[in-house]
């Protein structure tokens, strides 16, 4: 049976939004009858997911916004503000991984010549790709959750990865900062419990999106090696479909079916995190 949320006069802000997953999200929403703010640095990819939304009955905007840039975020407020109102529900789905925060090699042995060990590792790169994932949920935390403070039913919910629970070979900063994204949902709900506000996360596990695509599949379309190791270690044995995220969120926005749920991170992973491989 299909889990019917209502979000009737709420205002939504989703970061992130031109991307899969976040995209994804936006439209599972539109039957809610939430007001949904579509935030993505890429415009043209915000007004897709929009129109999309308005496409099947429900309300959404696009606004071009610097998850980095608080003066960004802070004008984009103001022009959800006055388009729909103050804000009751934040979604931080702004993040990803970088090639210049990436091993070639998985493990390091002593004598092996790699193309990119660790130690060539950019440091550019790696703190883009925190400052993305990280600062790129601390700082609308910081702008959207201002609006939310002694009212009820609000409510923050980030994107963690299965990354955050056993960090995954190639990927150190992701996965570190995926770490960190986890924790500071717990912080968050701590921090906001007396003022309303319950902050949770998912934990997606093996989904095919723009970003990870070309990790996961050959030119040809078939299987990487990656491809092969990431479905022998999930018992369900494939992928996930976005739609599959959507349970979970919806009922982390729930008043109604989650009002005691806080500081929690679920993952959506076939099993991946269950599995000791044995």
């Amino acid at each position: 049976m299909e889990f019917n949320l209502d979000l009737t006069n709420k205002v939504v802000v989703i970061t992130g939004a031109g991307g899969i997953i976040c995209g994804g999200i936006a439209k599972a929403l539109a039957p809610s009858k939430a007001k949904i703010a579509i935030l993505d640095l890429n415009l043209e990819a915000a007004e897709k997911v929009a129109s999309e939304v308005n496409a099947i009955g429900g309300t959404a905007k696009a606004y071009k916004a610097n998850v980095l840039e608080k003066a960004s975020l802070e004008e984009v407020k103001e022009a959800i503000n006055k388009d729909f109102g103050t804000v009751d529900i934040l979604i931080n789905g702004a993040g990803g991984n970088n090639p210049r925060a990436t091993t070639s090699n998985e493990t390091n042995e002593v004598g092996v010549t790699y193309e990119k060990d660790f130690f060539a590792l950019d440091e550019s790169g790696v703190r883009f790709v925190f400052d993305l994932n990280f600062l790129g949920t601390f700082i609308p935390t910081q702008v959207f959750a201002k609006d939310m403070l002694g009212k009820k039913g609000c409510s923050i919910l980030n994107i963690s990865s299965m990354n955050a629970f056993t960090p995954l070979t190639k990927i150190p900063a992701y996965s570190a900062a995926k770490a960190g994204i986890s924790n500071f949902t717990e912080w968050l709900a701590v921090h906001f419990a007396p003022s309303h506000i319950r902050v949770n996360a998912i934990a997606p596990g093996f989904f095919v999106t723009n970003q990870n695509r070309a990790l996961l599949f050959k030119e040809d379309g078939t299987p990487t090696a990656r491809t092969e190791k990431i479905l022998a270690a999930t018992p369900m044995k494939r992928f996930g479909e976005i739609d599959e995220i959507m349970g979970a969120v919806k009922l982390l926005l729930s008043e109604e079916n989650a009002s005691f749920i806080t500081g929690t991170v679920i993952p959506i992973d076939g099993g991946f995190n269950a599995y000791s491989g044995v």
